[in-house]
């Protein structure tokens, strides 16, 4: 069996939807599970209604909701006749859902209402997606991802409890697949075992992807994507990237713990585990060959270059001028776990540390406030990340040409610059 996953730009209008039915029609007969994303920009829409609602902005989020609701209604009438009103009565249900918590006051953190919020976008989606699914032919069954992905409690970057997750896909999703050979089914949302929703990480459903793979012994995870494959830099940002038309897990782990916004930095593991070959194919033209990953070793790779925008930098000084020891780096890293930090880049010196990571005013806030007790603290923001893989002299002097150079840290294979 394969698992296929389709993101958010692959169901963005009824155009495209149809595109995913054109593209496994050309699969029929084999067993499918399909874990399909949010439709385009629609996870982005779901931050801005939980920003309101936490903003005590009760009617501002109501009707930026309700802005959502009616355009999913718009691409169900489009696309559904004889499945409309079944999906309907589905997509009613998840509305519900999240206009009763948006008539209630905050009383929890932030990320909780984040997850209650933002996980119907991939509900609403792959409701749509599924029904269009049987409405022409290619019968298949919808399953709530939530009821079989079990997690902590960690929202917005919870943690999957594999032994529990694995026993619902043993005992629910295998049967199902026996079944009706074709499963529809969310990326990047599970629950808590008090049911509530908890999201994977931004671009979590590539993850969830290759955790069905793992579990499920798949012969191959499919990603299908808007570009050829996987280039050695963004094609929107340099029109002369390259196609990679292989890769091995370890290099696809190092361009995603970079920021390479290709695959998930949690993807490749589980399927690595099992030896389980990631294709990353082409959702404009399925017969290009696309990229594959997998074990083999390989040399003669280009340059991959990953720009990550929106970054901060803090700068923590000794604030006796002592050497930076063992004691203030243990504080710093338990300051970092308490925030939920993951800094992209660290450089110790003798009585200072530096430390770039995204730009998230709450977060970056609250570890300031905390590290001023042990150090002189400066921010800076508005800065950009470079990190070359491969990399040449003159290909680094051309990137940072003109911009002044903050923070530069390299090893033989990579190089990375803090730049302003």
């Amino acid at each position: 069996m394969k698992v296929f996953k389709f993101g958010g730009a692959s169901v963005n209008s009824t155009e495209r939807i149809q595109q995913v039915g054109a593209i496994l029609k050309s699969y029929h007969g084999e067993q499918l599970l399909i874990v399909i994303s949010a439709m385009g920009k629609t996870t982005n829409a779901l931050e801005k209604v939980v920003e309101a609602f936490y903003d005590n902005k009760k009617e501002e989020a109501l009707r930026l909701f309700e802005a959502i609701k009616q355009s999913h209604l718009t691409t169900a009438k489009y696309l559904l006749v004889k499945t409309y009103n079944p999906a309907l009565e589905q997509l009613s249900n998840f509305f519900t859902e999240v206009e009763w918590l948006l008539h209630d006051k905050p009383v929890q953190g932030f990320d909780y209402y984040y997850d209650q919020v933002v996980c119907i976008g991939e509900l609403l989606s792959t409701v749509i997606v599924s029904a269009y699914l049987n409405e022409i032919g290619f019968t298949n069954h919808w399953i709530d991802v939530r009821d079989i992905i079990r997690t902590d409690d960690n929202f917005r970057d919870a943690n999957i409890d594999w032994f529990y997750s694995s026993n619902k896909v043993e005992n629910v999703v295998l049967p199902l697949l026996k079944e009706h050979n074709v499963i529809v089914t969310q990326g990047f949302i599970g629950s808590t075992d008090e049911n509530e929703s908890t999201t994977l990480g931004r671009e979590g459903s590539d993850y969830t992807a290759a955790v069905f793979a793992n579990l499920l012994n798949a012969e191959g995870q499919y990603i299908w994507k808007d570009v050829e494959g996987v280039m050695n830099a963004d094609p929107k940002l340099f029109p002369d990237a390259q196609l990679m038309s292989e890769l091995n897990y370890d290099e696809v782990i190092e361009m995603a713990y970079y920021g390479a916004q290709v695959i998930h930095p949690k993807t490749i593991k589980p399927l690595q585990n099992k030896g389980i070959p990631l294709y990353v194919k082409c959702f404009l033209n399925k017969d290009l060959p696309g990229t594959v990953i997998h074990s083999k070793q390989l040399k003669g790779l280009p340059p991959i270059v990953v720009l990550k925008e929106n970054q901060a930098l803090i700068q923590l000084h000794s604030k006796d001028f002592s050497f930076v020891g063992e004691k203030p780096v243990a504080d710093l890293y338990q300051l970092l776990a308490d925030t939920k930090i993951k800094p992209n880049l660290m450089q110790t010196g003798a009585v200072t540390i530096q430390v770039c990571l995204d730009n998230q005013t709450e977060k970056i806030e609250k570890l300031a406030l905390a590290a001023a007790s042990i150090f002189e603290v400066q921010v800076e923001k508005g800065l950009t990340m470079l990190t070359i893989r491969h990399y040449n002299e003159e290909l680094l002097q051309k990137m940072i040409a003109g911009r002044s150079v903050e923070l530069m840290q390299r090893t033989p294979s990579t190089v990375q610059v803090v730049l302003k």
